[in-house]
Parts: structure tokens; sequence; C-alpha cells
């Protein structure tokens, strides 16, 4: 008996499955008892039948017509619903029949298990589509401003263009993953999986592997069957590379391929995927300048910047400043479970006339800190005493004079350097890019200037 006789054996035999064969003519010259009980008959008025008189709308016929196998559709007769796959037989390359067999969910329980597997299959998507979910619309826009309404119609313009790539720039704490989100939210891929890159956070060497994913045995330790990288995962959706300024020359010019052929290879594979995704880049640096400076490739700029963004900096849109405060209030307040709801006249004067060059990052966590304070003080309103970040901020960008240059500088540089640490969460890797020093220098000068107490869990 070779394999394709054990196999067909197996089939006919098995309890579960019903079953039946017909020859190359459609006449039924096989049906187990499985069968027999779904269709309600016996065997002698089955066999020596066409297969059109015993199901009319049997899938057997274009099997014996085509040659080619139909696999796992729906197939419901007499009250049970069943999944079906009907597949040619060749004897000698020779078609001469084919083997229909179903599994009926309703009998030995195979019901419950379907429902259980469905289930089980609907918990695992529910948390796929959690973690690759975009959670912003444009309605997170927050302000009134023109320099915010251009950016919103512009953005609102691209969204129903699904596969043009966008750059967004500006300034660190704008909202530019915020933008990202809600252009992927109101766009025809607001369905698929919203996957963020943060090139900036991920070493170089591993970065290949978390865009593109690797295949079994690409190096020690590989997980086994390989892993898909990110394009994989968003598949139909949306990449969103942020700090886009910040990826290797090297990885700029895999980058290019992905964008250009709308293909690539896993790490350790030369299998060619095709992916669908749209690519959103975000940068708090001047392309341009890194473009002349040799340290970004000018091919993947123009393919970056089809449609640019530009994010305006809080301080260029200060009418938009008390909307923000009393959003980010009712934001707080719900988050921290307290009930500070108002500003004070001399608090706000003192907000709109800050420069804020965190923007609203910075905006959030000053009013934080301040509700934190007011509400330990049993104020329902904040004052400028509150303002203790703000203030400490805008007296770090006051020099002392009276000191040597020396100690000057180093006082300037602690401050700069606390500042930004807080701005990053102390995101070491963040905050040496926004400092544009090597990550090193940037331990050391905390080392030196004592600045390891606080969040100092960061990378």
């Amino acid at each position: 008996m070779n394999a394709g006789e054990l196999l067909i054996d197996a089939i006919t035999t098995v309890p579960y499955i019903a079953a039946m064969i017909v020859d190359k003519q459609g006449y039924v010259v096989f049906v187990n008892k499985t069968y027999l009980k779904m269709l309600k008959r016996s065997e002698k008025e089955t066999i020596g039948k066409h297969i059109s008189e015993i199901t009319p709308n049997s899938r057997t016929l274009e099997v014996l017509k085509t040659g080619k196998a139909i696999i796992g559709y729906y197939w419901p007769i007499n009250g049970y619903e069943g999944v079906a796959s009907s597949i040619p037989l060749f004897k000698k390359d020779e078609l001469v029949g084919c083997l229909a067999y179903s599994i009926f969910l309703d009998v030995w329980d195979g019901k419950t298990l379907m429902e259980n597997l469905v289930n089980e299959l609907n918990v695992y998507k529910r948390e796929v589509t959690s973690l690759y979910a975009a959670k912003y619309t444009f309605d997170a826009l927050i302000g009134e401003s023109q320099a915010l309404q251009k950016v919103k119609k512009l953005a609102c313009q691209v969204a129903n263009h699904p596969d043009t790539t966008v750059l967004v720039t500006g300034e660190s704490g704008t909202g530019k993953e915020l933008l990202a989100h809600s252009i992927h939210n109101a766009s025809s891929r607001g369905r698929f999986p919203f996957v963020k890159v943060n090139c900036a956070a991920i070493p170089d060497n591993l970065l290949e592997a978390e865009l593109f994913g690797y295949g079994e045995g690409a190096y020690t330790g590989a997980k086994k069957g390989g892993k898909p990288g990110k394009f994989e995962v968003a598949n139909g959706g949306t990449v969103f590379l942020d700090e886009v300024g910040d990826m290797s020359l090297g990885m700029q010019g895999k980058l290019l391929v992905v964008l250009q052929e709308k293909e690539m290879e896993r790490l350790g594979d030369n299998k060619p995927i095709r992916v669908n995704v749209r690519v959103i880049a975000a940068t708090n640096r001047s392309l341009e300048e890194m473009v002349e400076q040799g340290r970004f490739r000018e091919d993947l700029y123009y393919r970056l910047n089809v449609v640019r963004i530009h994010m305006p900096a809080l301080r260029h849109r200060s009418g938009d400043i008390p909307l923000l405060v009393k959003h980010l209030l009712c934001k707080l307040n719900k988050k921290l479970k307290t009930s500070v709801t108002g500003v004070s006249a001399p608090a706000m004067e003192r907000i709109m006339k800050y420069s804020w060059p965190g923007n609203v990052r910075e905006l959030e966590n000053v009013l934080e800190r301040a509700l934190i304070l007011a509400d330990m003080s049993g104020s329902n309103t904040i004052t400028p005493e509150y303002l203790v970040l703000m203030n400490d901020r805008a007296n770090a960008s006051a020099v002392s004079f009276g000191k040597g240059l020396k100690a000057l500088t180093e006082e300037f540089e602690r401050k700069v350097i606390a500042r930004v640490l807080e701005e990053t969460g102390y995101n070491k890797m963040e905050a040496a890019s926004r400092l544009d020093i090597d990550a090193s220098s940037l331990y050391r000068k905390i080392k030196r200037y004592g600045l390891g107490i606080g969040k100092g869990a960061g990378v």
C-alpha cells in the first residue's frame, strides 16, 4: 500500500470524519458510515449513484473538471455544519476520481471544540489588535490656531492616500507621533496594525532584525522558526519610523530598498517577502543638513519626503495654551484621581509667557507636578508656587554671574543635561541623541554632576 492509499484509508476509517469517493465520471464508489449518518441514507441508496443526486452542490464535480483540490470550505447538510475538502485522485498521472471528506462540528463534541478554538483565536486577535492599534485620532490634536488647523487639514488629505509616504518634522514634544496615529486611523489602513519603531532607541546591530525579522538559524540564539519583523507585522497597515534621522547609513540603504521594491528579506534568509505598508517617518533633526553633511542618504530623503508635515512648536501657537491646559487638567485628574480643576490668573500668565522648549510634553509634565502639589496642599487651583518644574527650568537658563567661566560652563551644562534627562523620562539613549553626544560621554557627565537620581532606570 503506497502513501496515498494509506492516507485515504486513514481518512475514510476515522470515526469522526465523513468521507466519500467518486470515480472520474462522478459516480459514488465509496462512502463511510459517518457520512451515511449525515446523509440519512443507506449504503445501497448511495453507492453507484451520481454525486449530483446525493449532494447537488458538491464541489467534487469542480475538482473532477479542473484536477485541483478545494480545501477547507463550509459544508452544511441536513442541519449539520461542517468543514470539507475535496481532493483529486490520480493514478499514473491520470485523474481517476475524487475524495471528499468533512468534519462536522455538531458531532462528537466537534462543535464545542471548534467554538473553544475560535474563542481562543479571538483572544489572541484582540491582544494583537490592542498591541498594534493606533490610539489617537485628529480630535486629540488640541488647538484652534491657524498653524495647527493647517497641519490637520493637510494630514486629513494625505490620510485619503493610503500608499503615500509621509515625513513629520518638528521639535521634541510637539505631537509628531500623535499625528502619525491620527493619519493611520483616518485612512483605509486603520483596521490594520500600526507599528512603531524608535530608530534612536534600538542599537544599529539589532535594528535590521527588528525591522525585517530573521530566519531560523540566522545567528546564535535565534528563535526556532525565525521571527517576523515590524514590516511583516504591519502588513496592510502602517509602519511609524520615529527618529528616522538616527538611522545609520547602512540601514538607510536597506530601508530604501523596501520602499522602492515593496519587498524585503528576513535576516539570514534569501526568500523575498512582499509587504504592503504605508511608512510615516518622523524626526526632530534637519534631514536637509544631514544630507549635505553626508549623514543621510539623499535618495532616501526624497523617498520619505513625499508629503511633509511640520508640527509647529508650542511657542508658535501660544493661543492654544489655555485650551491645552484645560484638556490636560481633565486628563491628569482622571489619571491621578484628583480634583484640581482651575488655574489662577497669575499662574496662567506665567504659563503663557514661558517659551516651552519641551512643547506639549513639557507642559503636561509641569501641570502634572503642579496638580499633585496643589492636591497635597488641599487646593483645587494651580497657583504660581506650584509651577515648580517650570520655575526650575526658567532659572536654568539664567546665568549666575560672579563665578569663573569654567564654573559657569559646568553649571549651565549640568542644568541642561538635567533638563533633557527629565524631558526624556531619563532615557539616556534618547537624551544623548538630543544632546548630540555619545552615550558614554553622557554617562560620565551624569556621574560627575550627580544626576543619576530620579527615573534613572531608563536605558
